[in-house]
């Protein structure tokens, strides 16, 4: 069994913020997977799904995200997980907009929201990492993060969305790298070879067809000599 946790603000002023992705994410699994309904619980909103015969929690925090460890630690008491079986989705301004990393342990860089479930449950748990992009400078980030995001977003933002929720019965098994797999398809897809004008779509073409030209050297016959003395 898997705890899957997005992090987020509670409210609807909150609900399109950067820092929201990981709320998002796991709204977006709800609803492609037929999970429902929310219910309030371990001091936020927690719904039960399966994937075949993996068991698989989502929690979505509503201790604001400076508090997310309270939310946490209640759920995984709740259900006898050990942190490893704790996956957390949080927005990442180290990364590129539409990039997505899977880590397992590691320190919470600065984060809030991860800086509250350290507290609470140690490190070992495992995050998605959510790229939303950085602004440039650090005095900017509070602002950023807790601001809609842009309409150009919106593309890769769906994108991101979609490949969480392809992912999503991966991470239930505990397998990142097939998870990741998952997201990059949607992402990244691959690109069909039909526009390539590259070396290997030149190699490709087909070889053009030679053009018959007389030998000097063969016999010629008693025609062609004729033909010869009237050129």
């Amino acid at each position: 069994m898997k705890l899957i946790v997005g992090l987020g603000n509670p409210g609807a002023k909150y609900a399109g913020h950067r820092h929201n992705i990981g709320f998002m994410c796991l709204d977006r699994i709800a609803q492609d997977h037929s999970f429902g309904p929310w219910k309030s619980k371990f001091q936020g909103q927690v719904i039960e799904g399966r994937f075949g015969s993996d068991r698989v929690v989502l929690l979505k925090p509503e201790t604001f995200m400076n508090n997310s460890g309270q939310s946490v630690i209640a759920a995984a008491q709740f259900y006898k997980l050990e942190p490893q079986d704790v996956i957390v989705l949080h927005d990442e301004i180290d990364l590129a907009p539409g990039k997505v990393r899977f880590k397992q342990g590691g320190g919470h860089a600065g984060h809030n929201g991860l800086r509250s479930i350290h507290a609470h449950l140690g490190a070992d748990y495992g995050r998605v990492r959510l790229g939303v992009g950085h602004p440039g400078h650090k005095d900017r980030v509070p602002g950023f993060v807790l601001h809609d995001f842009a309409k150009a977003d919106q593309d890769w933002l769906d994108d991101v969305l979609r490949g969480v929720s392809d992912g999503a019965q991966h991470l239930a098994q505990g397998d990142p790298a097939k998870f990741m797999n998952a997201v990059a398809l949607r992402v990244s897809p691959p690109r069909s070879g039909t526009g390539d004008k590259g070396p290997k779509a030149e190699a490709l073409k087909p070889a053009p067809k030679a053009t018959a030209q007389p030998d000097p050297e063969a016999p010629r016959s008693a025609l062609q000599k004729l033909v010869d003395r009237f050129k």
